[in-house]
């Protein structure tokens, strides 16, 4: 059987998960991977082998509607058997889109993806990571990978084809931007992660929980409330089922209850350890190490024994 799989994210780091992504899976059936953009090629996008980029007359990357539509154009005359979109909050939309159009099935967030009787297999987290469920989906198929799983492939020795797709005229018209409150941390990569909850009084508290993250070499997350509800944090540091998983060799949480939305997010760390008053806190289930008193006391007392940086 000969595999023709697609890659696609808008994001630089995520095409690269796709890309790797793409070639291990065209490899088990010995067909090929294709990394597709839109607009232009981006330097820190991998080729795989080979790049598509499909262009236009308006600017595709500014919408999921236009690159799905894109994409479902080039795959018309291309036909790819899977087509791997990075599960992103922008990818996701693109591929519901690009599935539609394409008339074909679309599995959700999977990973450890495999092909089997002319089925595209895959992996995903069921009942907030608790368990893993196999979907599968006849092939030609659609399907959003997990960030975060694959590693980033670093290939530009491929071809690059420029594929005009023709006039195309969006539907929804963008007028203007907005800044966001973003962070500067990338907590996927982070070694070590100190995230602060609820148990944090003050949003000034936060620097004496930012400072002990310093000293360990690592970074400063949090749980939901204080990004979504408080809005001390911004939504990068949101570390949870709904915000980002992490799996850094220390995950270390201050004075969060450990609820099972947070601990889906956490689940792949190497060593867990917590810092909580309540002893029966949702969070010592699932901590390798534990202290339970109050983190204004443990804290600075942990800053203490190490070294400065």
């Amino acid at each position: 059987m000969t595999l023709s799989v697609w890659a696609y994210s808008e994001s630089d780091g995520v095409a690269n998960e796709m890309a790797s992504a793409a070639v291990e899976l065209s490899k088990s059936v010995s067909g090929s991977a294709t990394v597709v953009e839109v607009d232009q090629a981006r330097e820190g996008v991998s080729s795989a082998g080979h790049k598509l980029v499909l262009k236009s007359a308006v600017r595709l990357g500014e919408s999921p509607e236009l690159t799905a539509e894109a994409m479902f154009r080039a795959a018309k005359a291309a036909n790819p058997s899977v087509v791997l979109v990075g599960a992103t909050r922008r990818g996701r939309e693109t591929a519901s889109r690009l599935a539609v159009k394409m008339k074909v099935g679309c599995l959700s967030e999977v990973f450890r993806l495999s092909v089997s009787a002319e089925q595209l297999r895959g992996e995903r987290n069921t009942y907030a990571g608790k368990f893993l469920s196999t979907v599968a989906c006849k092939l030609p198929c659609v399907a959003t990978v997990k960030t975060g799983v694959s590693p980033r492939l670093a290939d530009n020795t491929g071809a690059v084809e420029v594929l005009e797709v023709g006039d195309l005229v969006p539907r929804v018209k963008l007028v203007g931007k907005t800044g966001k409150k973003t962070g500067t941390v990338d907590l996927k990569s982070a070694k070590v992660i100190v995230s602060a909850g609820r148990g944090v009084k003050k949003k000034e508290d936060l620097v004496m929980i930012e400072d002990l993250a310093r000293s360990l070499g690592g970074v400063l997350g949090c749980s939901r409330p204080l990004s979504s509800d408080l809005g001390w944090l911004p939504e990068e540091h949101h570390i949870g089922l709904t915000g980002i998983e992490v799996r850094p060799n220390l995950y270390l949480a201050v004075g969060i209850s450990g609820q099972l939305q947070h601990i889906a997010g956490i689940k792949d760390s190497k060593i867990i350890a917590a810092i909580n008053t309540d002893k029966d806190a949702p969070i010592f289930q699932a901590a390798d190490y534990g202290i339970v008193g109050d983190l204004y006391q443990v804290v600075p007392a942990i800053k203490r024994l190490l070294p400065p940086r």
